[in-house]
Parts: C-alpha cells; structure tokens; sequence
C-alpha cells in the first residue's frame, strides 16, 4: 500500500480518507461513530477537549511506547475499555500523521495470557535491528508479583501495525528472590551498546527505595540482571515508568535512545510523589556507569518535567524531526463519581519536544510545532502597560480553547520585596501568595477560564523577588478559585525559574483547552499542568484577562492569543465480542 506513505504536511481529510480506505481492507470494521455503544456520552460534555488526545469514553492512564514508524506517529496508552474507572488494563492504540489529529485502532494488548492475566501493564517500545518494532511491557500476574513481556507485530508491511503478537518466551525477565515482586514494572525502551548487548531499566523498590534495574540481553529475548541497579536512591520510593536517554550538549536536536555520540549528557526520569522527577548525568557506555550531576531530591534539588498534575510520563525519538517527544498522563482532579458520571477519565499532555537548556543545568519543554496549524483568529498587541491592580481583557479569541504567549517586563525591579531565606518551597509559597495577594512586582500574569464576573478563575502568575545581588521569579498556577463547584481537587502549584529579568522577558504560553491548562515559564524552563472544572466559565462563558495584583506597574512587551481548531478524532475498530476477566 505505497499510497499510505503519506507526508507528515498532507492534507488531514485526505489522511483520513486514505487512512479510512486503509482500515476497510481488514474484514468487519466499523467506524465508532456508527456504534452506539461507543456514543453513549452523556450530552452535556463541556469538560472534554478540543486538540489534547484522549479516547472517545473510559478511563486512560499511562502513553505507553510512542513511536514514529514508516510516516506514521504511534501512541499506546494503559486503557479499561469497559469504563471510566481504572481495571482490566490494556494497551489502547491510535496513530497520527501530524500529533494532533488521531485515529483510534483496535486494542493492541489485552490481558488474556497467564503472564498478563491481571492486566497489560505499562513498558515501552524499541527498535531492533533493521528497523522492527518491539514492545516489552509489564504483565500483572497476581496481585502482588509482576513479570516483564514481549509483544512484536504480526505484519511488519502494514504502517499502522494493527495487530500485535505476544512471544511464546514470556514472561522474559521475571523477579529474583529477595526483590520485591510487586513493584517490578514499567520497562524502558531499550538501547544498544557498543559491544551489541541490548539494555533495558525496571522499575523496582527495595527497602522501600526507588531504583533502575540493569538487564542486559544478546537476542532480546534472554536478559540477565546487572549485579547493581543503573541508579538508585534512598530519598524516594518505588520508581514508576523510568526513562532513561540522552540530551545533546547543542541543546539543538533529540537525540536517539541508541545514540553513541560522545557529546551528550543523560537523563534519568523516574515517577514518584505524584510527580515526574529527573536527573541529569553522565553514562558510560563501556562500564554502564552513570554518574548523576545532582541527585534526586538532593541539596534542595528539585527538576522536574512539570510542577502540576503530570505523571508517567515517557519519551521516543522522532526520527523524521530529529527530536524528542515527551507525552504524559493528565489525571482527573474531580471525583470518581464525576468520572462515572461523564463516562471518561484521564488526558494526554500535548506532546513536547525536550531539550538539553544551554546552561546544561536542566531540561527545556515546549509544545511540539503542529500545534501552530491548529491556531486560527489571532489577537496580538505590544507594550501595553498594566498598572497595579489593573486586569485587562483579552477579548476576541475562543478564550476556552486557546493558545496564548506573552512576556512581561518591569522598570522596577529594585522595588521587587525581599526573599525570605525559608521560602524554599515555592508550592508553598504559591499557596500562602495566591494571585489575590498582593506584592510589590508582581503577582501579574493570565487568568484563565474565568468568568465574566472573575468569581471563577485560573491564574497562572509570576512574582520577582530581590535575593542578595540578584532577582528570584516565582512561578505559580493557582487553582483556588478554578470553580464554584465543591469537592474537587483545587491544588495550587509553583516552581522557581533560572531567569534574569534584567536582561531578559519574563514569558509565559498557556495552552487552555476546556478542562486543562498547560504553562510553560521562561521558555519551557519550568512548566506546569492544571485540571479545572468550571462550573460559569465554560464554552463562549469563558474569558481570558491578562492582570496585575502588584504595587508597581508592569508592562505586556507582547501578547499574541489565537482560538484553536478541534483536533479531529475518528475511530476504527473491528467487530468484536466483549472480552471480560
């Protein structure tokens, strides 16, 4: 089928046609939309999104084994076909020609065997030689003991790779004594070293400990555990859904997982305390040494992906692009009553290219560049002042599904108020200075999702502080005031960012989408993630304002918001009977 080699930049609804022609080959398939059960949504939905993926109903969890093979970006992701609550784990499957708009395909994974019978657990994918894509995945056996799985596809000619084949070897790589069996999961994405042997990390916890596991492999398919773990630490707890690859030094292009080049550092990620920690460090490739700059949790040290609701998260390296993709899950923060009710649970993260900051201190995030196809009626102005206590709106825009950047900057930096020398947390520092605490620079920034009247609003603002010779920026998403509604999650988040506000703008891009906001401080250099459930401020009740709490005036250098386009989603799916545990 030559004809399904299609351009990243090709027309969606011919990718759709070409793709829906594609499907129609394999005997019995349908079209979800044509089947009611799979449309049985309650009517009133203003919580879903627009452009951020996320299946048509049920619960979702953890991307699993993103790729990028023959023109085709593929996304797997731990999926309850049955409801909206998570149970009978499987690995969902859709694929797209741009990351924005998808086509849902058949379960690829379902938890059927005596290695998975308890549920097809998160891992990843990699390429082996020649280019074949492999799965290794997380088989729940029992409750309390999990086992390590491959998967390989059935038919290596078809781009969409619909079906998937589980090794007759499994389970592959199994627990020793004395490891804790039941926190033994999440498989990376292997990688290759230069005496041929493959690797992989798991994740595991012992003496309740989180550490990455070593395997080593010649075939793939017979591994042998390292006398020591990659990395360890006695800070945290279990690692859930490690990654581990390498950044280069350019800070210019992804590199691959693989990658031998010398002019690299490497990243360590691992999943715990609700959040997505990592460390940067140099790897040997030789000795399978890593030897981490700062570690986890250490002197204060604090790096991760995102200071909001963002968990398992993992990585592939786009091979078309030359860079690296960072998904993750977005987890609800209402009730598991209210997921019941709306019939789904559970968001992707817009996908993110990462890269190495040019200090070499940290990781750089921003949303991947097809997003900007999604943007339609613009809204844009320069060097507007805002004078303290100002709000201003910015009108003109679907204000509930938008893309919004802004930078700031301040004349009177020297009157910024001092750094108390506590106030190392900044979550909390955000929670005991919300947006309606005022300061002296600053807060200012966006409120999103608000309503007309500003009882509801998402504020996601900066404060400058003055620290001995230099300046602190605070960045906080305040939640608080997200929703009239009661019994939700309303957690406030913050994170400091390495930036000079003498010489450069303090800027922000938030990514508003109906129930999620993602904000990207400084350039990427710290971002945050929030769910909102506005009960007023939904749809065209929606509105955006940029504002200024503080004494002194600041001044917008520039603004430019956009309303964005619906991703289009379609799915196609075989005829299949319900298969329950």
């Amino acid at each position: 089928m030559t004809d399904l080699k299609l351009k990243v930049t090709m027309d969606l609804s011919v990718v759709l046609v070409v793709g829906f022609c594609f499907v129609l080959l394999g005997n019995g398939v349908q079209s979800d939309r044509d089947d009611k059960k799979l449309q049985s949504l309650p009517q009133d939905q203003p919580y879903r999104t627009g452009y951020h993926f996320q299946p048509p109903k049920n619960w979702m969890n953890d991307p699993n084994g993103p790729m990028y093979y023959k023109g085709v970006y593929h996304l797997f992701y731990q999926y309850n076909p049955y409801a909206a609550v998570w149970g009978t784990i499987t690995w969902a499957h859709s694929i797209s020609y741009d990351l924005v708009n998808w086509i849902h395909l058949d379960i690829a994974l379902s938890p059927d065997d005596p290695f998975d019978i308890n549920g097809c657990w998160s891992g990843s994918t990699t390429f082996l030689s020649g280019g074949k894509p492999v799965i290794l995945y997380t088989g729940g056996v029992t409750m309390n003991r999990q086992v390590q799985n491959l998967a390989e596809p059935k038919n290596l000619s078809d781009p969409m790779l619909r079906e998937w084949v589980k090794s007759s070897h499994n389970p592959i790589i199994t627990h020793v004594d004395g490891m804790d069996s039941e926190n033994f999961r999440d498989p990376t994405t292997a990688w290759q070293g230069p005496d041929g042997l493959w690797r992989v990390l798991v994740g595991n916890e012992m003496n309740s400990h989180g550490r990455a596991l070593l395997y080593r492999s010649r075939d793939f398919v017979t591994w042998t555990q390292s006398k020591e773990p990659i990395h360890s630490s006695t800070r945290t707890g279990m690692w859930e859904c490690p990654d581990f690859y390498p950044v280069s030094l350019d800070g210019k292009n992804g590199v691959d997982t693989s990658s031998l080049d010398k002019f690299t550092k490497h990243v360590l990620k691992a999943s715990f305390n609700s959040s997505d920690h990592y460390v940067l460090g140099n790897y040997t490739t030789v000795t399978d040494n890593f030897s981490v700059d700062t570690d986890f949790l250490e002197n204060g040290s604090d790096l991760r992906y995102d200071y909001g609701n963002f968990y398992a998260s993992k990585t592939f390296f786009d091979s078309a692009k030359k860079r690296r993709i960072l998904w993750a899950w977005i987890q609800e923060s209402d009730s598991t009553t209210d997921d019941i009710k709306k019939d789904w649970s559970g968001l992707q993260s817009f996908p993110r290219s990462i890269l190495l900051s040019k200090t070499g201190k940290q990781l750089i995030q921003w949303p991947v560049e097809e997003i900007e196809k999604q943007r339609t009626v613009n809204v844009s102005f320069k060097n507007k002042e805002l004078k303290g206590g100002s709000v201003l709106q910015i009108s003109g825009i679907t204000a509930s599904q938008a893309d919004v950047e802004v930078s700031f900057n301040s004349s009177n930096l020297k009157e910024a108020d001092l750094l108390d020398p506590s106030w190392v947390d900044p979550q909390l520092l955000c929670s005991q200075k919300t947006a309606s605490v005022g300061g002296n620079i600053g807060p200012f920034g966006i409120l999103a999702l608000a309503s007309k009247d500003l009882t509801e609003q998402t504020s996601i603002f900066f404060r400058v502080f003055r620290s001995n010779d230099k300046y602190v920026v605070l960045m906080c998403s305040d939640q608080s005031r997200s929703s009239l509604e009661e019994g939700l999650k309303k957690t406030i988040y913050g994170a400091f960012i390495d930036i000079d506000p003498l010489n450069e703008m303090i800027s922000l891009r938030s990514l508003i989408d109906h129930s999620i906001v993602e904000s990207f401080g400084g350039e990427g250099r710290a971002c945050i993630t929030a769910r909102v459930y506005p009960k007023l401020a939904i749809d065209n009740q929606a509105y955006l304002y940029a504002f200024n709490n503080g004494t002194f005036d600041v001044n917008i250098s520039t603004l430019n918001a956009w309303s964005m386009k619906k991703a289009q989603i379609v799915s196609f799916t075989k005829r299949r009977k319900p298969h329950l545990n």
